[in-house]
This record gives structure tokens, sequence and C-alpha cells, in this order.
């Protein structure tokens, strides 16, 4: 279920990204897409960017993409709106994958929630994460703002 749902949001995403840029942005979705700060946030998916020249990395929030995360898992953003760091809706996909140690250490995987979720997993070895979208078919960078679960 949680690679379907994975699956979904990749799909609505790269679907949106790879219109002409003359096409309309996509309409907002206000269902369950992305968790970041402890809750869901549905989203709009705007346009893909080219990849940052360096000197404007700080105005991209990570967006981890969990490849094997508990039932009902969805990407985690590193801030939401309300938060002083979060960039609008300016993302850089990153990969996170369960560790086995992290499987065993919980009997399986944790729904996480949170920057602060994916890090504590990551001090704790329970999360290898790597920079860029991996295997899963998501652009790298893109802009999708954060919009209130209705």
């Amino acid at each position: 279920m949680r690679r379907l749902i994975i699956l979904a949001v990749v799909v609505a995403v790269t679907a949106a990204l790879a219109a002409p840029a003359l096409a309309l942005p996509g309409k907002p979705d206000f269902n369950d897409h992305i968790f970041a700060d402890g809750q869901a946030y549905g989203t709009k998916v705007v346009a893909m960017l080219p990849t940052p020249n360096g000197k404007n990395m700080q105005s991209f929030d990570k967006l981890f993409i969990i490849t094997n995360g508990a039932d009902g898992q969805l990407p985690v953003g590193e801030a939401a709106p309300g938060n002083s760091d979060y960039n609008g809706g300016r993302w850089y996909t990153h990969t996170a994958t369960w560790t086995d140690a992290g499987l065993a250490a919980h009997g399986g995987p944790v729904l996480l929630k949170s920057y602060a979720d994916v890090m504590l997993h990551a001090g704790l070895g329970h999360l290898e994460i790597s920079a860029g979208p991996g295997e899963t078919g998501a652009p790298a960078f893109f802009v999708c703002p954060l919009l209130p679960v209705k």
C-alpha cells in the first residue's frame, strides 16, 4: 500500500511537471500528500526547476521520499507553512531507506511525519539518506507549495 501511495505522488508530480511550459499549472489538491512539521498537507505542483548554481541551495527545503516506509507513509518535507525555515514549496528531493538495523529496532518501519523524525532515525543509523530522487522517478528540484488539508 505504501509503495502505491509513493508511486501515486511520484506519478502526479512527474506528470504535472512534464506538461508543456505553456500549460496551466495543476489544480490545488487538498488531500494528504506530504508530511511536514508533524501534519499532512495537500499541494499544487507548479514547475520543475533547474539544478541550483550553488549560490541558492539555501532557498530549497529537503523533501524525503521514504522508499520502504510504513503504511500511510507520505514524503516528508523539511519545513511547512508557519515555520520560519519554510521556503514556499521549493524542494530538493532526497531518498531515505530504512536500514536492516532500523527495521529490527522497531519491528518494521515507523511512520515519519517531520524533519525531526527523519533526522532522529538517520542519526540512530535507522535510515540511509541520499541526495536526489534515486530511482523514484521524482524530479530533483521543483516548486510545489504546501496547502492545508480540507
